[in-house]
């Protein structure tokens, strides 16, 4: 089956496309990779993309060190994710990987640890488990969802499971 090639909803030139990402990142922190996309959606020419963005870099609208540091900061505060998923979601925002750890090495490592008890209780005070083994399996996925490594979530899931014991 052939696909058609998508044609942009709407096309900008490079100079619309410049003062409407202007606009944008003067509302909210945007990365280079989301100003990227955005051109391709607009229908930007790809040879007149590269220069919209370094005109939007040099302008101080867009600062990928400072996106990953304020997006770090606020996924943790707001959704108290880990490291892993910190890391992938920055990746996927087309953030170099050197920004990346240095915005995580920022963070407060202790602060990790009581943010994940902390949501772990949460969450094991709505789930339905019929055994301490299917609480335990439940409590796990859910903390490795929210990025923890393993031994983290297991170690936290432990302590939690032993404390409803006694």
């Amino acid at each position: 089956m052939l696909q058609k090639s998508i044609k942009p909803k709407r096309t900008k030139t490079p100079e619309q496309a410049l003062t409407a990402l202007m606009n944008l990142a003067a509302r909210s922190e945007k990365s280079s990779g989301d100003a990227m996309r955005l051109m391709q959606n607009w229908g930007v020419e790809p040879s007149a993309r590269q220069g919209v963005l370094q005109k939007l870099i040099d302008s101080k609208f867009i600062d990928d060190r400072r996106y990953a540091e304020a997006f770090v900061r606020d996924k943790m505060r707001f959704s108290s994710w880990g490291l892993f998923k910190l890391r992938a979601a920055l990746r996927n925002k087309g953030i170099s990987s050197e920004i990346i750890e240095e915005a995580l090495r920022q963070l407060d490592r202790s602060s990790l640890s009581d943010r994940l008890r902390t949501r772990l209780e949460q969450k094991m005070r709505t789930v339905k488990a019929s055994s301490r083994y299917e609480l335990k399996t439940k409590l796990m996925r859910y903390g490795a969802s929210l990025g923890y490594d393993f031994e983290s979530v297991a170690d936290v899931v432990d302590s939690l499971i032993s404390d409803i014991e006694e």
